[in-house]
């Protein structure tokens, strides 16, 4: 927390008393703008990235994310539409005008992004041309893998410029030890959204001196090498505004394997987002990102009283809040809307007709 001013100097605002009303100040900002600035521009994704690359299983994926939906008043998933693993070698540009037609099919309000091939694969001019030329207004990103530094940046931004959508964010797979020493760089640039880490490839680049086991579910949090790549890409993106999103499990069929990741990749790793390779993922990663409900409940409190005060530090349970901690309770709501918990009334229409209600 940052120093404040004397006490008799602070507007100090009791979080149960709701002394300080509305017309004794200016109409009140949204907090986001209050508290976050540019941060929220780039900082608010869904906490599950759901990645297909086989017709049917896109198709399903899209139809799973119209129903979560629906089920939780926002949606809560990304579709990611596959085509550096999903397109037959051969195929690249039939699969890429499938991704294409998928996105613009999708229902309205759907978070469909498409993965296209790495910056120096011979389809990654017709993907980018192909999918962002066609459907670019409906995708809410592009993926772009195996970025190693600025320049691979630079190169599909300007793909997606010739495109016609250079409006379009990028999200980017770090899954090489030179480029995790750059995710820094990486991070920095305006067009980039997301950072991810590529723990396949990332342990695979090194040669056989990581072991299998450091691909594993437990040994992916255990590996010295492995835990300091990922630490660097969350700090690289915490640093920058970015949203870092953490690599997938491989064991789908293990879900305490999965919810201990997930976790872990939250709590400890600092990651706010997280691969989905199955659709059985999705809701076990909803659940570990998600804020336990008494954390909801505080924070709905001290933004509420916050907001009363106009943002001026207040005392809660006896504790000087300001700003500072003002920024971190804001973000706990965030993330509860975007993992479909319900908020409690007092914050409820700052998130609009889409926030959950009780049942």
């Amino acid at each position: 927390m940052q120093p404040t001013p004397q006490a008799s100097d602070l507007r100090v605002a009791e979080a149960s008393a709701g002394k300080l009303g509305a017309a004794s100040f200016p109409a009140p900002r949204h907090p986001r703008d209050v508290l976050l600035g540019a941060q929220a521009q780039t900082g608010f994704l869904p906490v599950c990235d759901h990645y297909s690359g086989v017709e049917a299983r896109m198709r399903k994926s899209l139809q799973l994310q119209a129903e979560m939906a629906q089920e939780f008043g926002t949606c809560v998933f990304d579709v990611t539409l596959d085509c550096e693993d999903g397109a037959p070698v051969g195929r690249e540009a039939d699969h890429a005008r499938l991704v294409a037609s998928l996105a613009l099919g999708a229902a309205a309000g759907a978070r469909v992004a498409a993965r296209v091939h790495a910056v120096d694969h011979p389809a990654f001019a017709s993907d980018v041309a192909t999918i962002a030329g066609t459907a670019g207004h409906r995708l809410c990103h592009l993926m772009v893998p195996k970025v190693e530094s600025v320049d691979d940046v630079l190169t599909a931004e300007r793909a997606l410029q010739q495109a016609g959508a250079g409006q379009l964010p990028l999200h980017v797979l770090i899954e090489s030890p030179a480029a995790v020493h750059r995710a820094f760089e990486i991070a920095a640039h305006p067009r980039v959204q997301s950072l991810s880490f590529g723990l396949m490839d990332f342990v695979s680049a090194h040669g056989g001196a990581i072991p299998a086991s450091g691909m594993a579910s437990d040994g992916q949090f255990t590996h010295p090498l492995v835990v300091r790549a990922k630490l660097e890409i969350a700090a690289a993106c915490h640093a920058h505004g970015k949203v870092p999103s953490h690599c997938v499990v491989t064991e789908f069929a293990d879900t305490a394997a999965l919810q201990g990741a997930a976790s872990r990749a939250s709590r400890e790793l600092g990651y706010t987002r997280m691969w989905s390779i199955h659709p059985a993922q999705i809701r076990p990663i909803l659940q570990a990102f998600a804020p336990p409900q008494d954390d909801i409940e505080d924070a709905s409190k001290i933004i509420a009283a916050a907001a009363d005060a106009d943002w001026a530090p207040i005392s809660f349970d006896g504790v000087l809040h300001d700003r500072a901690s003002y920024r971190f309770y804001w973000q706990v709501l965030e993330r509860a809307h975007r993992t479909g918990r319900v908020l409690p009334q007092a914050v409820r229409h700052w998130f609009g007709a889409s926030a959950p209600v009780p049942q």
